[in-house]
């Protein structure tokens, strides 16, 4: 993987990261509607200036709209919402190692997709690697839930992996922030009336607003962003493997800030974590004869002669 693609990799594990914890907060005083709502309008109107900025907005739009359409009820609309509502029964972490599965669902959905990632023993080892130091990091800190709670977090596993797919196939050409824009302002559209119905009584507390505002701003605009530009950069199934290392961003942070205890265990899954995402994320050799640099527009003949391609 090229050094933008380790940078994009390691910033979406940290704004990734975070997100469980905010809505945790967020949902004990708002709707999944609301939080959803929230999330989805302050995202949209951040980037939506920047989209119009480079114009042809409405071109892409018409143009790709089914692909589009596809995309956010599959990302956006119905993910948000059912990880918003189980997590007002599943802890975070529960929430989180249950997420990790999405790498192991985009690997076994890729082959119905058409996706052009290869995928050898290497890298099925990583992904092992990777589930199983996410599970040593999460199992101590399972709480919660319920069949229904369970039920959803399967519904966002299986549409975070399918959406990317997507992505990669039909909307590789759109500009990103012509992409995520109009997906997240229908998004917003959508739960506008819901959002409505439910809205709280009174003004949420000053924690509650900030994660709104923390997951519209880091956890939306900016990360919709990063994650659609490393979709680009390394394929669909490898940017998913980021779903390994958010846990343990999670649980570094609640050492860093909340004097959280670090253990033996913890150190264990970190070091399967690190390893299990370089192996998953390893780009697949190539076939054929890669030409070195001084070839690239010449060929020797066997007479000794050079002639261009």
């Amino acid at each position: 993987m090229t050094a933008r693609g380790w940078f994009l990799f390691s910033l979406m594990g940290v704004v990734w990261g975070i997100p469980y914890l905010m809505i945790k907060v967020a949902v004990d005083e708002l709707s999944p509607s609301v939080v959803v709502f929230a999330r989805c309008a302050l995202g949209a109107a951040l980037l939506l200036p920047f989209a119009l900025r480079q114009g042809g907005l409405a071109r892409t739009v018409r143009v790709h709209w089914k692909p589009m359409l596809a995309f956010a009820v599959i990302e956006i609309v119905g993910p948000w919402w059912t990880l918003t509502d189980a997590e007002r029964h599943l802890s975070s972490s529960t929430a989180g190692l249950l997420i990790a599965g999405v790498p192991i669902v985009a690997l076994l959905l890729a082959r119905f997709f058409g996706a052009e990632e290869r995928v050898g023993a290497r890298r099925i080892t990583g992904l092992a690697l990777g589930l199983a130091g996410v599970t040593v990091l999460t199992l101590p800190h399972l709480t919660g839930g319920d069949a229904r709670s369970l039920a959803e977090v399967l519904v966002t596993v299986v549409g975070y992996a399918t959406a990317p797919l997507i992505a990669a196939r039909h909307l590789k050409d759109v500009p990103t922030l012509q992409l995520i824009t109009p997906c997240l302002t229908l998004a917003a559209v959508v739960y506008a009336p819901a959002a409505f119905l439910t809205r709280p009584a009174a003004m949420p507390s000053g924690d509650v607003l900030a994660a709104l505002v923390g997951l519209g701003v880091v956890c939306t605009a900016i990360a919709f962003v990063v994650f659609l530009e490393l979709i680009k950069e390394i394929g669909p199934t490898r940017a998913g493997v980021i779903t390994y290392v958010n846990p343990a961003v999670a649980v570094a942070a609640g050492a860093l800030f909340l004097d959280e205890e670090l253990t033996l265990g913890i150190g264990v899954s970190f070091a399967l974590i690190l390893a299990g995402s370089v192996l998953a994320t390893a780009a697949a050799p190539k076939d054929g004869v890669r030409r070195v640099a001084w070839s690239a527009r010449q060929t020797s003949r066997a007479d000794g002669r050079v002639e261009s391609p």
